[in-house]
């Protein structure tokens, strides 16, 4: 655990080769966690110095943000980048390669905007940029797709008494307020609801199965649903958003890993950030939706090929 100031400790852990290529990993949600750490089968361990980190707010970092009197004003993007400035410095890292998985590619992308010098290398499955359009998309659009389930979610903040009314108000912004509601009668509800909504709009052709169970877990149910919909009312608190800051990463290689099938985040979000990017390689797996088997192969094989090339600059 590190402390990062104020009330904040944040969870840190490392494995592999402790002379290998350091490499970070950022989890998804935002709310998620390293979980199990199957991250870490990513990379190869006789080659990489591997560090992960639950994010303010969640996993096993402290306090979680249903603490009751949590400051949600102190866990926004600028702070998340700060914590993981923290931990490469507490950790010796000179320069690290920074991978992240559906909302870690955003935060993976802001950090390596904050601190360019300190990243070798960017390493994105599943992108996301959390801009506007990606926001709306996710929370409204879509709804084209799954009509049933976005009616299921809209509905429930109708009557929920927060002043919603589809078509004139962003559905996000009153979810941000349901889960923070004073009656944890109505959070439960209401993290329920979003939850039920994620999971039909992330399952391509099946039935959501609530991810093995995860969410039966109260505590874990209300922090993913409230930092989800915290971050995304505010557009990920990026301001100008990521694809306006692209000049700071025009020396950096990256690559972009998504499925073509990710109706949650269309493949023109990773398209135009390519298109923005010299350094990037975009690859589209035609067969996949929000991750899959050849979308893991490929990050596995990224990491490898940004390894290859880090040990031949060295020897230069």
């Amino acid at each position: 655990m590190l402390a990062v100031g104020g009330v904040h400790q944040i969870y840190w852990e490392e494995s592999g080769n402790p002379d290998g290529v350091p490499a970070l990993y950022l989890h998804g949600g935002p709310g998620g966690s390293l979980n199990n750490g199957s991250y870490r089968t990513k990379f190869d361990p006789a080659r990489f110095r591997i560090i992960g980190l639950d994010q303010r707010g969640c996993g096993r970092s402290t306090p979680h943000v249903t603490l009751p009197g949590y400051d949600l004003a102190e866990n926004s993007t600028s702070f998340l980048v700060d914590d993981i400035e923290r931990v490469r410095e507490h950790l010796g890292v000179e320069q690290w390669l920074v991978n992240g998985v559906s909302w870690g590619s955003t935060l993976a992308l802001a950090y390596a905007q904050a601190h360019p010098q300190r990243v070798t290398g960017v390493v994105l499955m599943a992108v996301t940029t959390t801009d506007r359009f990606q926001v709306d998309w996710i929370t409204e659009t879509v709804g084209a797709i799954y009509p049933e389930a976005w009616d299921r979610v809209a509905s429930h903040a109708e009557q929920a008494g927060v002043g919603y009314r589809r078509g004139e108000g962003r559905l996000v912004e009153a979810y941000a307020r349901l889960m923070s509601h004073a009656d944890p009668a109505v959070r439960d509800a209401a993290s329920y609801a979003w939850i039920d909504w994620e999971d039909s709009h992330v399952s391509i052709g099946s039935e959501a199965t609530h991810s093995g169970g995860r969410w039966d877990d109260r505590d874990y149910r209300h922090v993913f649903a409230t930092l989800v919909t915290h971050y995304w009312a505010h557009d990920a608190f990026l301001d100008p958003p990521i694809l306006d800051r692209m000049e700071r990463l025009e020396d950096l290689p990256a690559t972009l890993i998504h499925g073509r099938r990710d109706v949650s985040g269309p493949a023109v979000v990773p398209w135009r950030l390519h298109r923005s990017w010299p350094g990037s390689e975009l690859i589209v797996v035609e067969d996949e939706g929000h991750g899959g088997p050849s979308m893991v192969e490929a990050w596995c094989l990224a990491n490898t090929r940004h390894a290859d090339r880090l040990e031949r600059e060295h020897r230069r």
